[in-house]
């Protein structure tokens, strides 16, 4: 028989500055268990905004040739003392060696006392129990990025306009700001103008500008025919990626 440490876990639940985080373990197991893969929803990027709660899933994939008997629950950990732990994960087997384990944790923003510290870099820590006795404890088995959700807003005018004169594109790029619970300009971010004609689908990108110190957008184009106008942000670490809707101009 063999005795193992256990790890301590908060379910469904934060730990900031004013909690207790687990303290860190090295990487340790016994025998030939191994983690080959850790996704976690989907794509192991997770947009939390201000009101509505967020389910976050984690997989864990891990072999050993006689096979998963289960998982523990699985830790997050991030920036500022960010921690959560999920529920029980449920192991599907995929072949007599590989299983994929899978747990989630709710995110409410509401509740939680999210920091926007916390966004950025977050790691999962797995341990994976084998049918044989055999196990692995990984402390950064696989990373994600958590981040503060985004808005993306466009407005082309004149509609409609001559053909040469010229097309003002206005918008505003906003992040949700995880301490007040509303959405904040998000500021000298470079952000794409786009167009793309009335009967095309693919978008074009004119110009590259920077939002302001309110993170409003501003710029002026040449009308030249109809089409869409939109902005795009190709996202950071903190902030996901966004584009706003097209916004059509009609050119006479």
């Amino acid at each position: 028989m063999r005795i193992r440490a256990t790890v301590a876990a908060v379910t469904g639940a934060l730990a900031l500055s004013a909690l207790a985080v687990p303290a860190a373990q090295a990487d340790g197991g016994f025998g030939d268990t191994r983690i080959t893969k850790v996704v976690v929803d989907g794509d192991n990027k997770v947009s939390v905004g201000i009101s509505s709660p967020k389910t976050i899933t984690v997989s864990v994939t891990a072999t050993d040739d006689s096979g998963i008997l289960g998982a523990e629950e699985f830790s997050l950990e991030g920036p500022d003392y960010g921690y959560f732990s999920t529920g029980k994960p449920t192991c599907k087997a995929s072949s007599s060696t590989t299983s994929t384990c899978t747990a989630s944790v709710l995110v409410d923003p509401k509740v939680d006392m999210l920091s926007n510290a916390n966004a950025g870099t977050w790691y999962v820590s797995a341990w994976i129990d084998a049918k044989d006795d055999d196990y692995i404890w990984k402390d950064k088995a696989g990373s994600f990025q958590f981040q503060r959700a985004s808005q993306l807003t466009v407005n082309a005018s004149p509609e409609p306009v001559k053909k040469g004169r010229t097309i003002t594109v206005t918008g505003k790029l906003s992040r949700a700001n995880w301490e007040t619970l509303k959405y904040a300009g998000y500021t000298n971010q470079s952000v794409n103008l786009q167009f793309r004609k009335k009967d095309s689908n693919t978008y074009s990108t004119l110009k590259t500008i920077k939002s302001n110190s309110t993170g409003n957008l501003s710029t002026t184009v040449t009308a030249s025919t109809d089409g869409y106008f939109r902005y795009s942000f190709a996202g950071t670490t903190t902030t996901p990626a966004i584009n706003a809707a097209g916004d059509f101009v009609d050119v006479q």
